[in-house]
């Protein structure tokens, strides 16, 4: 019997961000399947930072997604901004979960207001359209900036510093109890901003994997 397959696609060009990302999925990892894959988007930005990077992101996500698709069983889309993700939903009756949604669908489940931690002010605007498309505005306590670059993630100690001040500030003064990492560049690190805030923190990429487990396992798909 064939083993499943859910392509996790970073739509970056930074294999860092990919291998942080490999890292954080391995909780979810089973003998049975499905089979978790990651992939980096060569031809993608350095960093997805601005709406510009977002809309480049997608020609190359279509034609990565297309040369997966006969042997995919679902996707994910790496990216907290979710480029592309309609337009893969459109060319594919499989599941394509955008980390972006899912993470703040599975925060809904735990916690009443919301705190994301974005990486750069710049960002915070784009992803405040997003959610008032999906119609939660109201579930959001604040987004504050961590104030690094995609490519400055990579260090996690300096990541973990700024990650637990902004967080600790989304708790304490802007009454969040729910936190979202706002970037699959900080994957690695929920366990410890988790043990740091004392409250849950959701790893959109692990919340987004987990939707797509559940979704193949299912038997989901569109007609």
């Amino acid at each position: 019997m064939m083993i499943e397959k859910i392509c996790i696609i970073n739509p970056n060009s930074l294999d860092t961000v990919t291998k942080g990302i490999d890292a954080a999925l391995q909780p979810l990892r089973r003998p049975e399947g499905p089979s978790l894959e990651c992939f980096t988007l060569a031809d993608g930005p350095p960093g997805i930072q601005t709406q510009r990077d977002a809309d480049a992101a997608i020609g190359p996500l279509v034609r990565k997604v297309a040369s997966l698709e006969p042997t995919a069983s679902a996707f994910v889309i790496a990216c907290f901004s979710d480029p592309g993700l309609h337009s893969l939903r459109e060319m594919t009756p499989k599941p394509v979960i955008g980390i972006g949604e899912a993470g703040m669908l599975t925060a809904l489940t735990l916690g009443q207001r919301i705190g994301v931690i974005a990486i750069l002010a710049g960002s915070i605007p784009r992803h405040l359209r997003y959610y008032g498309a999906m119609g939660i505005r109201d579930r959001l306590a604040a987004e504050l900036p961590v104030n690094l670059s995609v490519a400055e993630l990579a260090d996690r100690q300096r990541t973990l510093m700024r990650m637990t001040e902004v967080g600790k500030t989304l708790r304490d003064a802007h009454g969040a109890d729910v936190l979202v990492m706002g970037c699959a560049g900080m994957a690695a690190l929920r366990a410890q901003l988790q043990q740091e805030v004392r409250i849950p923190v959701v790893e959109p990429c692990q919340a987004a994997v987990a939707m797509a487990i559940g979704l193949v396992q299912l038997d989901w798909h569109r007609a």
